[in-house]
């Protein structure tokens, strides 16, 4: 099989997207064992967009990690699509991020010598899509985001807004199914945050695409139709609208 044939299957309406049944995290040993997430429940829906709160070391980053399949869990069971990750190969998990998950994180994390349009490519050039495709691809994820024109500038010739907007373009190139931001407007000024926000909730309205999201800021979260606060590695609440759950 080739790998831009890879697909999970979808499930019937209204099964989650990601479901997260009594996740733990536990970093070394004895007394230096830390307990990060200490039993996770957690349901994402297909066209959630949820803002991710707590105070730092509360488990937020350490969960979005899991969800990423950046790192395994100590216990538990993660499921995507109903597809059990830990029945996974690295190689099926590598797979399943490159098709169905996008990053963007707070330091944007550009090649600093590659032109934008290059920087878009790369996740790409690593599903192995032809040059030509690749391009055109590229290209209509940055005007998606108000970049067109602005292909062969650098980073170091756009602002913090329009990197973090290179960033962006290069995570909804691979049509993710879950964009996973980690702080997207921490290294941005007010008026450079609402434009991201704006994008992000675009994203998430217009192509469908479910959004979680890291942030420390109450007015960004705003912009999220779901609100998941972490403390002391469980969920402290979770709430959706004018309903909260303890």
């Amino acid at each position: 099989m080739k790998e831009e044939d890879y697909r999970i299957e979808e499930q019937e309406p209204g099964q989650p997207l990601i479901e997260l049944q009594g996740i733990t995290k536990v970093y070394g040993k004895g007394q230096a064992e830390l307990h990060a997430l200490r039993g996770i429940d957690l349901c994402i829906y297909e066209g959630d967009f949820v803002a991710v709160m707590g105070p730092s070391g509360c488990g937020k980053s350490t969960c979005m990690n899991v969800l990423g399949c950046l790192d395994t869990p100590t216990s538990g069971r993660y499921l995507f699509r109903g597809v059990d990750i830990a029945g996974l190969t690295r190689n099926q998990r590598a797979l399943l991020r490159r098709h169905y998950l996008g990053f963007v994180f707070q330091g944007f994390n550009l090649l600093s010598r590659t032109s934008a349009l290059e920087n878009v490519e790369l996740p790409l050039l690593y599903r192995g899509i032809h040059h030509t495709r690749r391009r055109d691809v590229a290209r209509e994820a940055l005007d998606a985001v108000g970049l067109s024109g602005w292909e062969h500038h650098t980073p170091a010739e756009l602002s913090g807004g329009q990197q973090q907007r290179v960033a962006i373009a290069r995570a909804i190139a691979t049509s993710p199914a879950v964009l996973l931001a980690d702080e997207p407007t921490g290294n941005l000024d007010s008026i450079r945050s609402k434009e991201i926000m704006e994008l992000l909730s675009s994203l998430n309205t217009d192509r469908g695409i479910t959004v979680m999201m890291v942030t420390h800021e109450p007015d960004m979260a705003e912009y999220a139709s779901r609100t998941v606060r972490f403390r002391d590695g469980l969920i402290a609440s979770d709430s959706r609208g004018s309903e909260v759950t303890q």
